[in-house]
């Protein structure tokens, strides 16, 4: 992970996850509204598209987790050398070990939507707690780093464990609209906050970023806000978009329904009238 594609990798998954949770969420927040007062019943295409989502985490994890083990250059499995007495590429451990309860995250939700014996909540916490291991294993993560790599580091912190209480809040909190667009904002911050370090630690091209000037930690710092205003922003725009989407093609088929209603009254009516006629 020590070099750009490493953190552009899962700088785009975080970004697209951020993007789909978005729009499935106002998707499931526009059904709950438009249906009759106490009537909780979702649509099966809620429940395939948390399958889909499921899978993909699980699938993403398991690739994750074969290529730090199995890149060239990668541990192989291994994780203690015998003959040289030291541990074997730590890093690539500490980046599957992440990968691994992203994949249980998947686990839980495929597993919650497909049986109701599931509690309710465990696919919440899961991800709180997939999301709190990886904040945890960052910050043990960039110790005896200059003071730009550090700090840079540090920053994706704040949207790590912001995102993990949160998403813990969801647990208790069931069905809460703010709090499912704000784990979408935050998941978005964080896929764009991995593509800024990306760039600052690895430059593609121009010259290489001072890792110990002071002035280079108070500009990142104030980067990671425009950032945050851009997550929401986005979701802000998506959101909007999506809403009146949805809301314009249900107003559609409402009316053609209401159409196809009073013609098949009309015929109805029409076929009552020749058949008094013809009994006349």
């Amino acid at each position: 992970m020590a070099n750009f594609g490493g953190h552009a990798i899962p700088g785009s998954f975080f970004l697209f996850l951020g993007c789909w949770l978005t729009i499935k969420h106002i998707l499931q927040h526009y059904w709950r509204t438009s249906q009759p007062k106490g009537r909780r019943i979702m649509s099966p295409l809620f429940r395939t598209l948390d399958y889909t989502e499921g899978g993909c985490l699980i699938f993403g994890s398991f690739v994750g987790i074969m290529v730090e083990q199995f890149v060239v250059d990668g541990p192989h499995a291994h994780l203690y050398d015998t003959e040289n007495r030291s541990w074997v590429k730590l890093m690539n451990w500490q980046h599957g070990t992440m990968y691994l309860f992203f994949g249980i995250s998947g686990i839980a939700l495929v597993a919650s939507t497909a049986s109701k014996l599931v509690p309710a909540g465990v696919d919440r916490l899961a991800l709180s707690l997939a999301l709190f291991v990886e904040g945890f294993l960052f910050y043990y993560h960039v110790h005896n780093r200059p003071p730009l790599d550090a700090h840079i580091h540090s920053l994706l912190l704040v949207a790590v464990f912001s995102g993990s209480a949160s998403t813990m809040l969801e647990v208790f909190i069931r069905d809460n609209i703010i709090l499912e667009l704000f784990r979408a904002c935050l998941f978005i911050l964080q896929g764009s906050w991995f593509y800024q370090i990306a760039f600052v630690l690895y430059p593609p091209r121009g010259p290489k970023w001072d890792l110990t000037q002071h002035d280079n930690v108070m500009f990142i710092t104030m980067c990671f806000c425009w950032h945050l205003a851009v997550a929401l922003l986005v979701v802000a725009c998506l959101s909007s978009v999506v809403w009146f989407t949805v809301k314009r093609f249900s107003g559609r088929v409402q009316d053609i329904e209401i159409g196809m209603r009073n013609t098949s009254s009309k015929s109805s009516s029409q076929k009552a009238l020749l058949e008094e006629s013809e009994e006349e």
